[in-house]
């Protein structure tokens, strides 16, 4: 890094450490890591003035003022970047929760950019006053950002050196002014009975005045509950494989349902073809058996209907009333052929 001329020397160089204990740093109960951007060349020696600009992948977690400037050969920036209290609420509860080992895996980055500039450009910022935070006035923040831009574009000819640097959160001590890691606090499981790293401020406070017996009351109390927690822990990880098993079990048995019901479709609409052949030809033998009992029915209904005289209304149809053989009509035939033997 010394030999390019567009980068900036970086402290910290590799982590920044926030501390997640209240009123830790500076008194006001904020979490803040300080970092120093200094130009390693001298004036008259070929170095000229870099711009500098600050990334982060948690834009709403950290707020870093100032987030870009231009540093003069020989000179240094400071860069503050506060840990917002709600972000930094939540990770000291799950430190409460999990522990130490929960924090070190964060996956929060940042990402220092620096790169030469002309003159003339470097001119407009010399001598000029900051506001709050240390930013430069809205015109100068323009230039730099359109500045930026373009040297970070894809067609660009301007050299930016990148130093990406991990976050690091901690609980207990102090993380200092330049990031450096704070004191790790003992665990429930250190020897000797020291305190353990779920005291808050006020129980170290506290520690101070106790007696050992007292201590070591307190330290034994911890380990019970971090024995119930343990405990808790290996009751729900049974239950959740219980469910586990219940879940593949369910999912089998609705698999093997599946095929054997897609099976028997399979043979219903075979089988069911065959039916419907054999009940068509049944249909057909039935019409022929109701057509022949109809005209039997209606054969017996009109010979008892005539012998009733039910069905006298058909005696005065010439042919009809013969062949169906109506007692008058049998009298009146009877009585032509008696006069007829008469002559």
């Amino acid at each position: 890094m010394a030999d390019l001329p567009y980068a900036l020397s970086i402290s910290p160089d590799s982590a920044l450490q926030f501390n997640l204990t209240p009123d830790a740093d500076n008194g006001d109960g904020a979490s803040r890591c300080i970092m120093t951007l200094t130009h390693p060349r001298k004036d008259g020696k070929g170095g000229g003035y870099l711009a500098f600009k600050v990334k982060t992948t948690q834009p709403r977690r950290y707020l870093v003022r100032p987030n870009q400037g231009i540093v003069a050969p020989g000179s240094s920036e400071t860069v503050s970047i506060l840990l917002v209290d709600k972000d930094r609420q939540q990770l000291r509860a799950t430190y409460n929760r999990l522990g130490q080992s929960a924090l070190d895996h964060s996956k929060d980055k940042f990402l220092v950019q620096s790169c030469a500039v002309p003159d003339d450009f470097a001119a407009q910022f010399k001598n000029e006053s900051r506001g709050e935070g240390g930013q430069y006035k809205k015109e100068l923040v323009d230039a730099l950002t359109s500045m930026w831009n373009k040297a970070t574009s894809g067609g660009s000819e301007i050299s930016v050196f990148n130093k990406k640097l991990h976050v690091k959160h901690s609980v207990g001590g102090s993380a200092g002014s330049g990031g450096t890691p704070a004191a790790s606090a003992s665990s429930p499981s250190s020897s000797g009975g020291g305190l353990p790293a779920t005291f808050d401020s006020g129980k170290r406070n506290n520690a101070d005045k106790m007696s050992p017996d007292q201590l070591q009351d307190e330290v034994s109390s911890l380990r019970r509950k971090y024995d119930e927690l343990v405990a808790f822990s290996v009751n729900l990880t049974a239950e959740r494989d219980i469910l586990n098993n219940t879940l593949e079990q369910t999912k089998r048995d609705l698999n093997r349902e599946s095929a054997t019901r897609t099976a028997l479709e399979k043979q219903g609409l075979k089988v069911g073809s065959r039916s419907a052949s054999t009940r068509s030809g049944e249909a057909g033998g039935y019409s022929l058996k109701t057509l022949l009992l109809f005209v039997a029915m209606t054969f017996v209904f009109s010979v008892k209907g005539t012998n009733t005289g039910a069905l006298k209304v058909l005696k005065g149809v010439p042919v009809l009333g013969d062949f169906l053989e109506f007692p008058c009509c049998s009298k009146h035939k009877k009585k032509k052929l008696g006069d007829r033997d008469e002559l």
